[in-house]
């Protein structure tokens, strides 16, 4: 590069990283083309982690092979242990396994399921715990999984191995809902309060935007 070039191609560049950085640090957006109120209102059937009648429910549709779920995961337990202490946030989890470019993601959804189905409701988010740990899981290891657990006997492997009967009705519904909303991928994820339109947080959050949202959310 001809010198003369060299002190405008660096203000240039200069000016690209200081704008790039600046879009950066700009709070995701959360507006979608689909319909989010078409969300399946949370019930007893529902893994939640939290008080069940927090006012604020964040609801997360997510897949166990995919890497921003997995970072997301791990925001969202903050959240709860920073914001729902006082009982007015929970995190309801529900599946949507992206079979079409994960080809375990429905195997790990059963797996998730069943510990759910023979356990209950704290198993479930061990196990869910332990295939992000694990990420990507290999199906031959639920058996040491749901033993790290303590989740014992053999239900378990039993479930996993009829999970068309006993858990893909469930993981299905839970897909089609977040496909009949408009979810293009994961992590999708909506904010409710109750008579306020649902906010939505598509993709990769960082824990500052998502507490900002949350406590938005609480303030209302």
């Amino acid at each position: 590069m001809k010198s003369s070039y060299i002190i405008p191609f660096a203000i240039l560049l200069g000016g690209a990283m200081v704008a790039t950085a600046i879009y950066i640090s700009i709070p995701k957006t959360y507006h979608t083309s689909g319909n989010p109120a078409l969300v399946r209102p949370v019930d007893t059937t529902d893994h939640i982690l939290g008080n069940p009648a927090a006012p604020v429910q964040i609801i997360e549709y997510a897949d166990f092979d995919c890497e921003y779920c997995k970072n997301t995961d791990d925001i969202l337990h903050q959240i709860i242990a920073n914001q729902g202490t006082d009982g007015s946030v929970a995190w309801v989890y529900r599946e949507f396994p992206l079979t079409e470019i994960h080809p375990n993601a429905l195997r790990h959804a059963e797996a998730a399921e069943c510990a759910a189905l023979v356990a209950g409701n704290d198993a479930f988010w061990r196990f869910k715990s332990a295939l992000f740990a694990h990420q990507p899981a290999d199906p031959a290891t639920y058996g040491t999984l749901a033993k790290t657990i303590g989740l014992s006997g053999s239900d378990f492997a039993t479930c996993v191995a009829n999970a068309a009967t006993t858990v893909d009705v469930r993981i299905m519904a839970d897909r089609k809902n977040a496909l009949d909303m408009g979810a293009p991928g994961t992590p999708y994820s909506l904010i409710l309060v109750a008579g306020k339109a649902p906010v939505v947080m598509s993709g990769a959050y960082s824990y500052d935007d998502v507490k900002q949202l949350v406590d938005q959310a609480r303030a209302k």
